[in-house]
């Protein structure tokens, strides 16, 4: 007997939906139990996890032939999520589920050999799959099925055991439908305790001014400086300024987070805006993603929040050029033999690093030991091209001792994130209908002819910068873009002289553009 049950391979941040056909040969005189269709070894053992979960289930494991095929056979087929629908197809294929009871689902999730249900990452994609090709119900682990239920629009029914589930199939003890909580889509109002307020950071208001521009228009920064002034603790405080994740952010970060296997136990919703700070020793498929089975890296997992590369200089030059791409196209695709896969990776980034080896080029207070060549050196370590990609530099010089030593409180978190949602909520309007527009940061030329108008001044001081600076067309656009955010910071329709002039600001002092 032939039994056909659908359960989802994961394609990047895509389910695409299986066949599992199960072909039952009561008639075999040598027992057999073959699966074909590219299946990985995880695949192949599902064979013997799923006949030790039918007979520890009390159900019937005849001895026979079986012949299980992953269609389609083109697609290589990962993982432990496929042992439940073989189960499923084999119990169906020897008359112990009804076939009906089968129309319209999708079944995934891992069996133990007492026939349990355990977790499988990328649940959240799989069902979402699954929901785009007109299936009407999900049968996923318990522990898997918050994270289902985010889909919406399918019904998730949550399956604790192999032989539960076949008693839903026959009506006996239906499984109730689960329903999210609307803790779990609302989530938390106050912020993460691990984040720091901007009040707590003494001095350094022209810097906090521009990791506040840099929020407002999703614009990349870099901070040089000497170690101590606070270039760090000032990075880990950007994700207190920057505005809430709408419900559609939301749920592409936890579709991310999902196939990643990194979302928190019993916080199926990403709620905060991610931030990553990877070490600088990472490689370049960690950074960007890669591996045999294409995975997200870091830019991918600071997709719509921030990316935070400490040490910018001691990253691999490697690593570090990859980051070019997707700093323009917001996007990173991983090519492989068999497939290409296209991560999103729309991040803000924050680059750190010191102005010299020893750190102390430049600074007030401290003598730099080092020669010009190593200084040289160094600093040669990021390339032009890369440079130029980054919308906003920044000096970060040493505090002054009285500043240092005031107990007067600075301007909190609070009120900068204000000013900062004031501004993008003028971004959305703007951006209305237009698709991959979401901030200044991400707009094209074409996009600056239409929403960038410069005053009478303000187009005099653009025409002598660029001259005199020698910007190339990509610096001057980002000048304008930066320019564009500071002016909605004012709520100004028009770009003027002085949020021109403060945008140039901003450009690095020690490069020819």
């Amino acid at each position: 007997m032939l039994a056909i049950v659908h359960a989802c391979a994961l394609i990047g941040l895509d389910g695409r939906i299986i066949e599992v056909q199960t072909d039952f040969n009561p008639r075999a005189t040598i027992p057999v139990f073959n699966v074909v269709g590219l299946p990985d070894n995880a695949v192949k053992e599902s064979r013997e996890r799923v006949k030790s979960a039918i007979r520890n289930s009390k159900l019937q494991f005849p001895l026979r032939g079986y012949l299980v095929n992953l269609s389609p056979a083109d697609v290589t087929k990962h993982g432990p999520a496929y042992d439940l629908p073989i189960a499923v197809g084999c119990l169906a294929a020897t008359d112990q589920i009804p076939l009906t009871a089968l129309q319209d689902s999708i079944f995934l999730g891992e069996l133990s050999l007492d026939g349990t249900l355990r977790h499988v990452k990328g649940i959240m994609p799989m069902v979402h799959g699954a929901r785009q090709m007109g299936f009407k119900r999900a049968y996923v682990p318990t522990e898997d099925a918050a994270q289902a239920a985010l889909v919406g629009e399918i019904e998730v029914f949550p399956v604790e055991t192999l032989g539960q589930l076949v008693e839903h199939l026959y009506g006996l003890n239906p499984i109730q439908r689960y329903i999210p909580s609307p803790e779990i889509l609302d989530g938390p109002d106050k912020l993460p305790e691990w984040l720091v307020d901007f009040s707590d950071i003494k001095g350094q208001e022209h810097v906090k001014r521009a990791l506040e521009i840099a929020a407002a228009g999703n614009h990349n920064i870099r901070l040089s400086g000497p170690p101590g002034v606070g270039k760090t603790l000032m990075a880990r405080a950007v994700p207190g300024i920057l505005p809430p994740l709408s419900r559609d952010e939301a749920l592409e970060v936890t579709r991310i987070y999902s196939v990643a296997d990194m979302l928190e136990t019993g916080k199926p919703l990403m709620h905060h805006r991610p931030f990553r700070a990877p070490h600088h020793t990472i490689s370049a498929p960690g950074l960007v993603g890669g591996g045999s089975i294409p995975r997200p890296g870091e830019i991918s997992l600071a997709h719509r929040g921030v990316l935070f590369l400490d040490e910018f200089n001691e990253f691999p030059s490697t690593a570090l050029e990859v980051l070019r791409q997707p700093m323009e196209d917001k996007v990173v695709t991983i090519s492989r033999s068999k497939a290409a896969i296209t991560f999103p990776a729309n991040f803000l980034l924050i680059a750190a690093h010191n102005p010299c080896p020893c750190g102390y080029f430049g600074d007030t207070a401290k003598a730099c030991t080092c020669t010009p060549d190593a200084i040289r050196r160094y600093q040669s370590k990021l390339s032009g091209p890369l440079l130029d990609r980054i919308d906003m530099h920044v000096e970060v010089p040493r505090v002054d001792v009285d500043k240092l030593m005031a107990n007067s409180k600075a301007e909190s978190s609070h009120l900068v994130r204000a000013r900062v949602i004031a501004a993008r909520v003028i971004q959305q309007k703007r951006f209305s209908g237009r698709r991959g527009l979401f901030a200044n940061g991400d707009m094209g030329p074409g996009d600056l002819q239409e929403w960038c108008h410069l005053s009478p001044e303000a187009r005099q001081l653009a025409e002598i910068s660029v001259k005199r600076l020698q910007l190339s067309a990509r610096a001057y656009h980002r000048v304008l873009k930066l320019s564009r955010t500071i002016a909605d910071l004012e709520g100004i329709p028009s770009i003027e002289v002085n949020h021109l002039a403060e945008a140039i600001q901003y450009r690095p002092r020690n490069t020819t553009e």
